[in-house]
């Protein structure tokens, strides 16, 4: 069913002229068709309605009509402003209290006024929030209604007069004594600070943990360096050591499993953080010790960087010809993301991480694909020509985008309480928890894994995104993260409608 069309007909009635469809409910072959009216309607209104309903509902149902005469006070109306600003714009919500809402209701209609500060005018007056806001309360009342922003000296005054959220400090890095040592290159460690606290640069540190991997290289000038891996129980650390001659056969009779003291520099390089190792000794934490797992930074309580929008699948918009969808997706709330990397290493056991460049990302409320994260991400490095190449993203397009600290904290913020999916999902989900809890924020969602479902219930020549979507009849632009992740959510839709149930449950 076509809701213009249907309204189209509808308001030839004198007494419907400016009617509105408020729902319908479906109780067994009957659909009630509730509609809203701002004047006195006659039994020929009525009966043209039901006339009209008739023909739009689906073949096998008997249609009824349920009219109400409802003209909205300015009370109501700035209430419908509030729920739909903090339901669908959160972030521009939170500049806004009850007494910035002035509406003023008439004949036609009505119109509505946001008083905010001169700094915010810019997110209010670009037309979505407006346009948004003007569709919605046609949707809920008869007339036309029309927007506008003003901008309020008070409100700047109390805008300019308002603190920031004071700067958390970053927390103390965690320590534990060295026992064991015995000197290869001799720097004495007492203490040996936790893998996973070392998120910022520092000088003359050690780590203390068991080697998983050493292999012996040579510089272009032959000269031989030795790559390492390092883990403590609290993180995992990949070094390089430029070895001594002194010291070299010590070092080369070194094998995965030893107990190593490494020591030294914390050093940005590349873009970076890298641990530069100056000295190599034997050494263990106390035995039994047990390493305490810092708990997640809390979810912040704005955005900051990158501000969640409306988004809508066309495709809900049908009221009649689709199932019930089941109750696995309409009670929980799920995020389907995806990201676009400068590469495919995300493990630093395996050499230096590669970058985010882009991560896109849809909310699955109720059901229904109702909003989205959408943004590029600085990156320290040059793009390869193969990624330009595969995701059309350029050097140029991440220039002023948001640092990667910034985009991790906005988006724990947007996962807060959701299941995380994806396509390949265990992937992408390695980046988001390294690059995440270098801020401090610790995903620990539920995933699931649309590739996954799809080989259970699908019949497929192979199950790679693309191919998946077209079995759905699914078009997209592929590589780019907000439309892989919009497709995503889509099929994810379609599979848990088949399925039934979610996963493990």
């Amino acid at each position: 069913m076509k809701l213009d069309a249907f309204l189209q007909e509808i308001r030839t009635a004198p007494g419907l002229l400016r009617a509105v469809l408020s729902g319908i409910v479906v109780s067994g072959t009957t659909a009630t068709f509730c509609m809203r009216t701002d004047v006195t309607y006659s039994d020929e209104d009525k009966s043209h309605a039901a006339a009209v309903a008739q023909k739009y509902a689906p073949q096998g149902f008997r249609a009824d009509v349920r009219i109400e005469k409802h003209v909205p006070d300015a009370a109501e109306v700035r209430g419908a402003i509030a729920s739909f600003l903090k339901t669908h714009f959160p972030a521009a919500a939170a500049f806004l209290t009850p007494g910035d809402i002035e509406a003023v209701c008439d004949r036609t209609g009505g119109r509505f006024f946001l008083d905010v500060g001169a700094s915010e005018r810019p997110r209010f007056a670009s037309g979505e929030i407006l346009d948004s806001l003007s569709a919605e309360l046609q949707r809920l009342y008869c007339g036309t209604w029309f927007g506008n922003v003003r901008v309020v000296a008070r409100r700047q005054a109390e805008i300019e007069r308002e603190e920031l959220p004071p700067q958390e400090e970053a927390p103390a890095p965690r320590f534990f004594p060295v026992t064991g040592y015995v000197p290869i290159d001799g720097a004495k460690p007492k203490n040996a600070v936790y893998i996973a606290d070392l998120t910022g640069e520092a000088q003359g540190v050690t780590i203390c943990g068991q080697l998983s991997h050493i292999q012996e290289k040579q510089t272009a000038r032959g000269k031989p360096f030795f790559s390492l891996v390092l883990a403590d129980g609290s993180g995992v650390l990949r070094a390089n050591y430029f070895s001594k001659k002194a010291t070299l056969d010590k070092v080369r009779a070194l094998k995965a499993g030893d107990m190593l003291c490494l020591t030294g520099d914390n050093e940005t390089f590349n873009g970076g953080l890298s641990f530069r190792v100056k000295a190599i000794d034997r050494g263990a934490p106390e035995e039994g010790y047990v390493f305490e797992k810092r708990p997640s930074r809390p979810v912040p309580a704005a955005y900051k960087k990158v501000f969640p929008e409306p988004a809508f699948d066309y495709r809900q918009g049908m009221l009649f010809g689709e199932e019930p969808l089941p109750e696995a997706l309409t009670r929980g709330e799920f995020v389907v993301f995806d990201l676009e990397t400068t590469g495919l290493n995300n493990s630093p056991a395996t050499g230096a991480m590669d970058h985010i460049i882009e991560v896109g990302a849809v909310r699955i409320r109720g059901g229904s694909i109702c909003e989205k994260f959408s943004t590029f991400v600085a990156c320290p490095v040059r793009l390869s020509q193969e990624i330009v190449s595969i995701t059309g993203i350029e050097d140029e397009m991440l220039v002023g985008a948001p640092e990667v600290g910034d985009v991790m904290a906005d988006f724990f913020k947007f996962c807060d309480g959701c299941a995380l999916v994806g396509h390949n999902v265990q992937f992408d989900y390695k980046f988001i928890r390294y690059y995440g809890e270098k801020e401090g924020y610790l995903f620990e969602n539920k995933t699931y894994d649309t590739c996954t479902l799809a080989q259970e219930l699908l019949r497929l020549s192979n199950y790679k995104l693309n191919t998946v979507a077209d079995h759905y009849g699914f078009t997209f632009r592929h590589h780019r993260a907000y439309d892989d992740a919009f497709v995503t959510a889509k099929i994810f839709i379609e599979l848990i409608k088949e399925k039934k149930c979610l996963p493990d449950a």
